[in-house]
């Protein structure tokens, strides 16, 4: 996911990019703790930069409303 796709999604379809991305971390943890094989690390952190960039670009879009 680049942030330049992300700057071209509406308030709407941010946050369902960012609940879904929620979702998967949650469901990667629950998968973690039953089998820490089945896993791998590198997950992790893809979920975890894009839940930034999603947040980020919503922040950007809050803060150029605001001024």
């Amino acid at each position: 996911m680049k942030t330049s796709e992300l700057r071209s999604k509406s308030k709407q379809e941010l946050r369902d990019e960012l609940t879904a991305l929620l979702r998967e971390q949650f469901n990667l943890r629950m998968q973690r703790g039953i089998n820490p094989d089945a896993v791998r690390s590198d997950q992790f952190t893809k979920v975890r930069r894009n839940i930034a960039r999603v947040k980020t670009v919503m922040n950007a879009n809050r803060k150029g409303e605001q001024s």
